[in-house]
């Protein structure tokens, strides 16, 4: 795949999924340049980060409420 052609993929990637640069070009990496697989595979490791981050505790934080009268 030319540099081009990557750039264009980046960047329609980008737009259909407001995923950054960095994650877009990995995903067309691994797809070979399917702009539909690399959205399911975004998909795919998006739903894997969230369920690592879902098994956190807040255990220190700070809430504050201000109510306005």
């Amino acid at each position: 795949m030319s540099s081009k052609d990557l750039l264009e993929s980046v960047k329609k990637l980008r737009e259909m999924t407001g995923v950054g640069f960095k994650d877009c070009k990995l995903a067309i990496d691994e797809t070979g340049g399917d702009v539909e697989k690399s959205v399911e595979f975004l998909r795919k490791k998006g739903i894997a980060k969230a369920s690592s981050k879902m098994n956190r505790t807040a255990a220190e934080g700070l809430c504050v409420l201000h109510e306005k009268n």
